[in-house]
């Protein structure tokens, strides 16, 4: 079965980084934890842990990799279709869930935003990424790669990159390293502000992300005097963000 490039397959085939990843989503995921697979192609992951969960579904878009999959395991454990279309808090009838998968580079990210969109059912996540994008999402230092994707992921969850995967551990071999990542939901994951506001600042600064805040925030916020304002996006933490949104809601409130 040839990999489709539309779909962003990439064949994982080396048996110890196959082993390896098992590993990690036993480790960090309660057995008794339902799993929910993205992207699980010709089941090199899924068959190992649909034998070792009590409760596991695998989504899968590609007509032929639901096939294969079909001749190994229950059919009823195959949703077929697209994965950022779902529904997710139907997937184990309201159950959070822990999310794996060695997903489609093409969506990658897409798949970030999705399990923040279903933030109270999804307490775990473990996936494989391009390195680089791997890094942004797990990046807690302020700089270069503090951006839309870290900002968001660390605001709800402790992030952390495992261990990184070479091209030559697929088939056919990708043109950039990967890396797994383990997303585990913070204990009091409530944003100390308006979570929309939150995501509509950062979005709105990291467009321009070359302009100090002062420019950047002057459509929604009248006072940009602190020294805060005087820097760029990628300087800011989480809680800088938290702060910069309740001073817009507490402006707004005013008038």
């Amino acid at each position: 079965m040839k990999a489709k490039k539309h779909l962003g397959q990439h064949f994982l085939t080396n048996e110890a980084t196959i082993d390896n990843i098992v590993a990690l989503i036993k480790e960090k995921c309660p057995k008794d934890m339902p799993i929910l697979e993205v992207g699980p192609g010709q089941g090199v992951l899924t068959f190992r842990l649909d034998k070792h969960f009590t409760h596991f579904k695998a989504s899968e878009f590609d007509r032929d990799m639901i096939r294969i999959l079909s001749k190994q395991m229950d059919e009823e454990k195959i949703i077929k279709g697209d994965f950022l279309k779902l529904d997710l808090k139907n997937i184990f009838d309201g159950q959070p869930f822990a999310l794996v998968g060695n997903f489609p580079y093409n969506i990658s990210s897409q798949i970030i935003f999705k399990m923040l969109e279903n933030l109270d059912y999804i307490p775990i996540m473990i996936g494989m990424f391009q390195k680089e994008v791997a890094e942004r999402i797990c990046s807690n230092k302020k700089g270069k790669q503090n951006g839309i994707l870290s900002l968001n992921a660390q605001a709800y969850y402790e992030t952390n990159k495992m261990f990184d995967i070479p091209p030559e551990a697929f088939s056919p071999p990708p043109k950039v390293n990967s890396s797994i990542i383990y997303l585990n939901r913070l204990e009091d994951y409530t944003l100390k502000c308006d979570a929309k506001l939150y995501s509509k600042v950062i979005k709105l600064v990291f467009q321009q992300r070359r302009k100090k805040l002062r420019n950047t925030l002057k459509p929604l916020l009248e006072d940009t005097s602190d020294e805060l304002f005087h820097m760029r996006p990628e300087q800011l933490s989480v809680e800088d963000f938290v702060n910069i949104a309740n001073r817009i809601e507490e402006q707004n409130k005013k008038k």
